[in-house]
């Protein structure tokens, strides 16, 4: 019971709030990985996991079944259910991929703002355990247990300081990285997780007869307002 009560102090320790600058430093590097093509390739596949796990997650909790989720190389995904093939099920399930990432982004920025980084990086453990369970693909294990491994590697051997910045990092990226996937559906029709050309806002408009447009407006909308709630509680 040592070792758990030990193990439950270090997860939930507060911390000091690290210097302005750490934030506005990891916050620039975060917006790199994002704008950047090169970057975004690689980083981007933290996103398009956060995405599916959302999918994921909601079509369990509305009753669906799910059968698992494939990541590729490419950066596209596909979370797999089954259940009925309309009704307020499969709608949110088809919604949640898009808002995870943001919605996730600004849920760290409250456990940064509340001074709990370590609390923030076994969450994410967690969750990417999770997903693990669910992927169905080679690929996709390996990118899961390569950023799993990453966020170990901080969580478990890194001191406060490094467990501080890596964590406002995460945040950032979240909240920027998530807001790049919604900003491409309104220029162009993107990937798909299915790969038959129909996007989430695609399938959401076939489900709904609510059109298209007006389901990526609210994909954006959702990602400014994480972005800036996150970026009230982020800063100092």
């Amino acid at each position: 019971m040592s070792v758990l009560t030990r193990l439950w102090d270090h997860v939930y320790a507060s911390q000091p709030a690290p210097p302005a600058w750490v934030v506005g430093v990891t916050a620039l590097a975060a917006l790199l990985l994002v704008l950047n093509t090169p970057s975004w390739r690689l980083a981007g596949q933290v996103i398009t996991i956060a995405h599916e796990g959302g999918h994921a997650l909601v079509s369990v909790l509305s009753g669906r079944r799910l059968e698992g989720i494939r990541l590729h190389a490419d950066s596209s995904g596909v979370t797999y259910s089954r259940g009925k093939r309309h009704g307020p099920g499969l709608v949110l399930t088809a919604a949640a991929g898009y808002l995870t990432p943001p919605l996730l982004g600004a849920g760290a920025a409250a456990l940064l703002a509340a001074r709990h980084p370590a609390a923030l990086l076994w969450l994410a453990l967690v969750l990417l355990a999770a997903t693990f369970l669910a992927v169905r693909n080679v690929f996709g294990a390996l990118a899961v247990l390569v950023t799993a491994a990453g966020v170990f590697a901080v969580s478990y051997y890194a001191p406060a300081a490094v467990q501080a910045g890596f964590a406002y990092l995460a945040a950032w990226f979240l909240l920027l990285g998530g807001m790049r996937p919604a900003l491409d559906l309104t220029r162009r029709r993107p990937r798909s997780g299915s790969r038959s050309g129909l996007s989430d806002a695609d399938q959401l408009a076939r489900l709904t007869g609510v059109s298209r447009g007006v389901w990526v407006a609210f994909f954006v909308l959702i990602a400014i307002a994480a972005l800036a709630l996150g970026t009230r509680l982020l800063i100092p």
